[in-house]
């Protein structure tokens, strides 16, 4: 919270933005400097305070000209973000089991799954001499997983 706080801190406020309230203040000080300069009748003063206003209304002359930089490390943040945003949404995709789903949605099933798969169509047609026995070898083949828990299985029942 305090790091999303001084980000914005940091980048709230344009370079130009703040140059134009700024070069605002010299004139007003400029104009508040001739005020005076005319009240106590010192020419060189009204003069350098014409100068002074003249020189900031040429900057606001040029403001439009300015386009705002963004910083090299705003850069990198910004792209780091949505690297990390990216991750994110992945993970969350990855651990609710939608990427499977969205996997079958557009018919993209792994080599060994399809193999797997016809083993099973292949052991439940009366037609056809594939047997539970090779059904369970695929199986054991396939996941390290369920060869250690088939093992353990049929350990414990002998």
């Amino acid at each position: 919270m305090r790091l999303a706080m001084l980000v914005i801190v940091l980048t709230g406020c344009s370079p130009v933005a703040r140059i134009a309230e700024r070069t605002n203040e010299i004139r007003n000080e400029a104009q508040a400097l001739r005020h005076h300069g005319q009240q106590v009748d010192d020419a060189v003063v009204v003069y350098h305070a014409d100068t002074i206003d003249g020189l900031a209304a040429d900057i606001h002359g040029e403001l439009p000209a300015v386009q705002d930089k963004v910083p090299a490390w705003l850069s990198t943040l910004k792209w780091w973000g949505i690297a990390v945003a990216g991750v994110a949404v992945a993970f969350v995709l990855w651990q609710s089991g939608a990427f499977t789903a969205i996997r079958v949605a557009i018919g993209w099933l792994p080599r060994k799954t399809m193999v797997q798969a016809e083993l099973a169509a292949d052991m439940l047609d009366p037609a056809r001499p594939e047997s539970e026995r090779e059904f369970v070898a695929a199986m054991r083949a396939r996941d390290p997983a369920f060869d250690a828990a088939y093992r353990k299985v049929k350990k414990g029942r002998t």
